[in-house]
């Protein structure tokens, strides 16, 4: 059987080692691949997979307009507008394992309740970091970000999941006494933010893990705060992947080595 991740760019995923990684633990000889395709080509990629296929997960541009190939979404899927896995059973299922990879990267570091939140961003990463934010127990989001119709569907979502989420500017933010941030934001944008950090409450998820440490990153364990990357919550969301594409359990451990070493290959830090 055959699974893959696609998007554009694709190349430089670390999907296929955590899911391959899984099935020779598991003893399956399923093979997965990454794959270019272009949110253009999309619809016609998926018209065109045969029966030896378990599903796909999917990055950017693809996470949106997957909702026009699958026949049902799932709860989280649906409330986020975003799908990151498709399952090839009964019709096509999209599912989002964001948001599960969100939170445990957080139980991960000890956090499994929380009070306030701050969601740097407010894209389709950022939905998924408040959903994910609400199964933590959080009633208080404040979102820091630019674009106001994104945030508008940010404060909608958060009525629809007992989030009350405030448009904050940064300079009005108590950001560093929240007890959970998740920049969402491309690498780079918190740079120079990154220098005003001092003695931070909570726990830091920079979704972004390349480079690894980023400048917030490094400055908030500098400053004596929790973080964890972008890397776990890539960990673990694509455990839930494999949960849904094999109805096996997940070696987790098992993933987690397969990424250091390739981590390691590449020269980068490992979790």
């Amino acid at each position: 059987m055959k699974a893959a991740v696609l998007g554009s760019p694709v190349s430089h995923s670390l999907s296929p080692v955590l899911h391959n990684s899984a099935y020779r633990c598991l003893g399956l000889d399923h093979t997965y691949s990454a794959i270019e395709v272009s949110e253009a080509d999309f619809p016609n990629f998926i018209s065109r997979l045969d029966e030896s296929w378990l599903g796909v997960s999917l990055t950017m541009p693809l996470k949106e307009s997957a909702f026009q190939v699958a026949t049902t979404a799932d709860l989280i899927a649906t409330q986020t507008g975003s799908i990151n896995t498709l399952i090839f059973s009964d019709g096509i299922s999209g599912f989002n394992t964001d948001v599960a990879g969100i939170v445990d990267s957080f139980i991960e570091q000890g956090l499994s309740r929380a009070d306030t939140g701050t969601v740097f961003g407010s894209g389709a990463t950022a939905r998924s970091a408040l959903v994910a934010m609400a199964q933590l127990g959080i009633t208080q989001v404040q979102c820091i970000a630019r674009n106001k119709l994104d945030v508008a569907q940010l404060i909608e979502l958060g009525e629809v999941v007992d989030v009350v989420v405030s448009h904050t500017l940064l300079s009005d933010s108590n950001w560093l006494t929240s007890d959970v941030v998740i920049n969402t934001t491309p690498v780079g944008v918190l740079d120079e933010i990154a220098k005003d950090v001092w003695q931070p409450k909570g726990i830091l998820l920079d979704v972004v893990y390349h480079p690894w440490p980023t400048q917030l990153g490094a400055s908030w364990e500098v400053s004596g705060g929790s973080v964890t990357s972008g890397l776990s919550m890539l960990l673990h969301q694509a455990a839930h992947q494999v949960a849904l594409m094999t109805n096996l359990p997940v070696p987790i451990n098992e993933m987690r080595a397969g990424l250091n070493l390739e981590l390691l290959a590449r020269g980068l830090a490992t979790i």
